[in-house]
């Protein structure tokens, strides 16, 4: 009994850490996306030489940073404010 008991607990622990292992992935990738996402938003704000609409994709990455944070000024400036 003590043997089946100690593989349960084993199997346990050891999806729990494959569970803590995925969250930490996950979170560093949706901190890499958020930063390229924040490079190219700035660089359509302040730096693109070709002044074509980019307002449209601005608000495409403002929503796609929504469904990644819940939060949709993740990327604003801390003062700034969505219309």
């Amino acid at each position: 009994m003590i043997k089946t008991e100690n593989r349960a607990a084993a199997k346990a622990y050891h999806q729990e850490r494959m569970q803590k292992r995925r969250e930490e992935a996950h979170a560093i990738d949706v901190a890499a996306d958020l930063e390229e996402l924040r490079r190219l938003r700035h660089y359509l704000i302040f730096n693109a030489k070709v002044r074509i609409p980019y307002q449209d994709l601005i608000r495409a990455i403002d929503d796609y940073v929504e469904k990644l944070t819940g939060d949709r000024r993740t990327l604003h400036a801390p003062g700034h404010s969505i219309p």
